[in-house]
């Protein structure tokens, strides 16, 4: 919360505000209003705004919007609080710009906070400004993006301030899945100020500049006697690596707004259309023969995931999300023949791709999320299973791996599957199998779809055999290799439906196209219901 007071208004804003006795040509009067609403908290806070390594609202706006299509809303707002002397210092704008403009030529509402009017803290007639957007951004279907960098309510406005916050988060759970909201954090976001960025769909963040905490270090202190810094406790690479709160943490302000544009462009506007299609030059039956080794034949050698996302997407581009966290799950965004795909994938070179409580949860709101807005879902399984552990089964892991197959399955926009090496237990069923509504579900050669690997498999199905043997390790590898030979192959599941073509690896850019193109027109509806109730 924040209760910093900026100082007293300049006599020309008090005239332009309010008028004068004297006549005043309207045309004068009205750029000068425009001038002062321009300046914010004035030209020495925000020296100190440069400073401190921060760009100024308005600055962030115009490298946010294609140029020149920024429309400004609500440009002469003040407050409306008249205790503690706030009668006396009002600022046109009231610390948030608002309006709307267009990126990549299509229309994206925008607001952002100005943390030189009053340290950006929020007032009942700030929040109507925001919601005004989200109405609009709302009733014709366009993204919203949130510029934010404030310090929380503004105290001297009190209970109005907090019903400002709710009625924002009222409009972010309400647009959730009808309009795409993207949450850019450029400063500190303490209290309220973070609840309304942790409802939208992608939270970024400014190495450096940007915090999110219920209650920063010096709070914490006073209650619980731990020290913390500011950074380890809320900064970017925090919520990035640690917390997974943070999807995108960026190293300025300026890569911070590319890459929302750059995210912007994968994405409708709204729930009702397809994302935007792309051309592109990458030939759709292009085979690339690295694919043929770069699944190693031992079981247990680790590979890199994204090395086979990159040999089979446009260009080998490929949009990563929340690259920190839960570092054994990758999902991002590319394009396939142009069009926009979510991708899903286990990442055998972390953890062996296991599913813990983060890759799952990680996972599951990204196929929300591409399910919300009409991105076909590619998923690429090698995943040995469930992580094992005490931690894991305290932490609630059959709950928060649920969740994962709870949004797999409730998914209805087209689900592509490749299998490239391990498919196994329950971790096969999850990864957008074949039984959990996958439409097309294809696997390498080296595939091992099974309840589990040969070793443990071994274990179970031969221990009275394994028992009477004379030579227990000759008997034990001859069994594996018995297993390996008839389960830890795709054609068992092939022979039974469950895979639906083994393909030669080098084709598998033009096998995912195909298929995505065969799906196109898929129309899909879930029973008709209130919602389910996913295992929170």
């Amino acid at each position: 919360m924040n209760n910093e007071v900026t100082p007293k208004v300049e006599p020309s804003v008090a005239q332009a505000v309010n008028g004068s006795s004297k006549e005043v040509d309207p045309i004068r009067r009205l750029e000068e209003m425009e001038r002062q609403a321009e300046l914010g908290g004035g030209a020495e806070r925000i020296q100190k705004q440069h400073a401190a390594g921060k760009l100024t609202a308005r600055e962030r706006i115009e490298l946010l919007l294609d140029p020149g299509t920024f429309v400004e809303m609500d440009k002469f707002v003040t407050h409306r609080c008249a205790d503690f002397g706030m009668e006396q210092q009002k600022i046109l704008g009231d610390g948030v710009v608002t309006g709307y403009g267009h990126v990549g030529g299509r229309l994206v509402y925008v607001f952002a906070q100005d943390f030189t009017v009053f340290g950006g803290s929020l007032s009942g007639a700030y929040a109507s400004k925001i919601c005004k957007i989200m109405d609009l951004a709302t009733k014709v279907g366009a993204p919203v993006v949130g510029l934010n960098d404030s310090g929380g309510a503004r105290i001297q406005e009190g209970v109005v301030s907090l019903a400002g916050y709710a009625d924002i988060f009222t409009r972010n759970v309400l647009a959730s899945g009808v309009i795409p909201q993207l949450s850019a954090i450029m400063g500190p976001c303490a209290g309220g100020a973070v609840y309304s960025p942790a409802i939208t769909d992608f939270i970024l963040m400014v190495d450096g500049t940007s915090y999110m905490f219920i209650t920063g270090p010096d709070v914490i202190k006073a209650v619980t006697h731990a020290e913390v810094t500011k950074e380890a406790l809320g900064g970017a690479h925090a919520h990035a690596g640690r917390s997974g709160i943070a999807h995108f943490a960026s190293p300025d302000e300026p890569s911070c707004i590319l890459t929302v544009r750059e995210l912007l462009s994968y994405l409708p506007s709204n729930n009702m259309e397809d994302p935007p299609v792309v051309p592109t030059n990458d030939p759709v039956d292009r085979e690339d023969p690295r694919l043929d080794t770069i699944v190693p034949r031992e079981p247990t050698k680790p590979y890199d995931m994204k090395d086979i996302i990159q040999a089979v997407v446009d260009d080998g581009h490929f949009l990563e999300v929340q690259p920190e966290f839960a570092q054994n799950m990758v999902v991002g965004f590319a394009r396939l023949a142009g069009r926009s795909v979510g991708i899903v994938a286990n990442q055998p070179a972390h953890l062996a791709g296991c599913l813990d409580i983060n890759a799952s949860v990680k996972a599951a709101r990204f196929v929300r999320f591409c399910d919300c807005f009409n991105i076909p879902l590619i998923t690429l399984v090698d995943v040995p299973g469930f992580l094992p552990g005490i931690d894991q089964d305290y932490g609630g892991i059959l709950r928060h791996g649920a969740k994962l197959l709870y949004a797999f399955t409730e998914a209805t926009v087209p689900k592509i599957t490749l299998i490239t090496r391990k498919a196994y237990g329950g971790a096969y069923d999850v990864m957008a199998s074949k039984h959990i509504r996958a439409d097309v579900n294809f696997a390498f050669p080296t595939a091992e779809i099974a309840v589990m690997g040969p070793d443990a498999a071994v274990n179970i199905v031969f221990k009275a055999e394994l028992d009477r043997a004379a030579d227990k390790d000759a008997a034990r590898a001859k069994y594996i290799a018995e297993y390996r030979e008839k389960f830890a192959n795709p054609y068992k599941a092939a022979e039974l439906g469950y895979i639906d073509e083994v393909i030669r690896p080098r084709q598998a850019r033009a096998c995912l196209i195909r298929s995505l193109h065969m799906l196109k027109n898929k129309r899909q509806q879930n029973p008709p219901r209130k919602h389910g109730n996913i295992p929170l």
